[in-house]
């Protein structure tokens, strides 16, 4: 095993050279929450799991939760004598990233899982199709960088036309996308998910509770390391199988980030990602009569010609207005927090150009000279 196998490049080496100088050693993250660490370093004794935990250099250096380290991310670690503890003395800048807003009325950004190459979203054709849910989170995925996959799993569960219904829905809505149907428990769908795995590349698993995500990496690690639970007959939901963030490295090479189900899809992305998610109702309103259009009461509006004709359907639309009104939102948040920052920033400096003053500055030159 080398570091090569756990996504390491060319990039990551660069930037770490000033820290391999300091005896620094490269790893990275499995598991975290904030406060302590697993890490996965290659020593010479092959592949081995260090427990780190977050040095205040780092700590204080981090503007925002979001900047602190994540599943995923490459650090840089300085080992003990015991090879069993590390600190974390920096963090690698991430090359993808998976993330959205913290659930509640926020602007902070939540970290979902770094340095992925693939995120599958895993939904089923059942009580768990959501069309709106799922073009949020082909929104969260087009900004992270990575690969968007959907997998309709469960198939054993419904007919075979409910689920190519369910799949072909889904890429309408983003045509990069790659849609398949699985069934963890027929194993079907399982060779095409082992495609996009190999030494290097990071899977990142989401979706509702309940779907099959655990049950899916259970056959593709081959075990029953994720505990599955039972489904509700009435919802189709199952409870919680994964309660957090882990980085499990497969057998037959490549590495799979499982996450908690997601209840709410917060946004986290701007308005250039939306309107690339959205490209046929940008297309529309590029055509309409004024720039400004809103697409309500404006004359020569394209977009309600559309719905007109039954070529945009309502439900779209509206998507697609919510998701604009709550980036502008989220945008006017961090805006003020930005400016209060700013505000706090210069009321610091200000303070200590006061002690300045005070204590080493003009005054103390008028003490000394009244100690004449």
């Amino acid at each position: 095993m080398t570091l090569h196998d756990l996504g390491w490049n060319e990039t990551f080496a660069k930037e770490f050279a000033p820290c391999q100088q300091k005896g620094w050693q490269p790893g990275r993250l499995v598991r975290g929450n904030r406060i302590s660490y697993g890490a996965l370093v290659v020593g010479p004794d092959g592949l081995t799991e260090v427990e780190a935990t977050l040095s205040g250099k780092v700590f204080h250096a981090s503007t925002t939760n979001a900047d602190l380290p994540a599943v995923g991310d490459w650090v840089a670690l300085e080992v003990d004598a015991t090879a069993r503890t590390a600190a974390i003395q920096a963090r690698l800048a991430r090359q993808s990233c998976l993330s959205r807003r913290a659930v509640g009325d926020s602007e902070e950004e939540q970290v979902i899982a770094a340095n992925i190459s693939t995120v599958v979203v895993v939904t089923d054709a059942g009580a768990d199709f959501n069309l709106r849910r799922m073009e949020r989170f082909f929104g969260l995925i087009a900004r992270s960088g990575a690969k968007a996959v959907a997998l309709l799993n469960k198939a054993d569960l419904f007919s075979d036309t409910k689920n190519q219904r369910a799949a072909r829905a889904i890429a309408k809505l983003q045509t990069a996308a790659d849609v398949h149907v699985t069934s963890a428990k027929t194993r079907k769908g399982l060779a095409i998910i082992k495609s996009y795995l190999a030494p290097g590349q990071t899977i990142a698993f989401i979706g509702s509770s309940g779907v099959g995500k655990s049950a899916l990496i259970n056959r593709l690690l081959g075990d029953d390391g994720q505990w599955t639970g039972s489904v509700n007959e009435v919802t189709g939901k199952g409870r919680h199988t994964t309660t957090a963030r882990e980085l499990m490295l497969l057998p037959t090479g490549g590495m799979i980030i499982d996450n908690p189900g997601i209840k709410e899809v917060q946004l986290w992305i701007d308005e250039h990602t939306l309107r690339e998610n959205f490209a046929d109702i940008t297309k529309l309103a590029a055509q309409c009569e004024f720039d400004d259009c809103r697409h309500g009461t404006d004359t020569g509006c394209a977009v309600r010609a559309a719905l007109a004709k039954g070529t945009l359907t309502p439900e779209r639309l509206k998507a697609y207005l919510d998701m604009d009104g709550e980036i502008k939102k989220l945008q006017g948040r961090r805006l003020i927090r930005k400016q209060i920052l700013e505000r706090r920033s210069k009321l610091k400096q200000r303070d200590k150009s006061k002690e300045w003053v005070q204590f080493g500055g003009e005054r103390d030159d008028e003490y000394k000279n009244a100690g004449r």
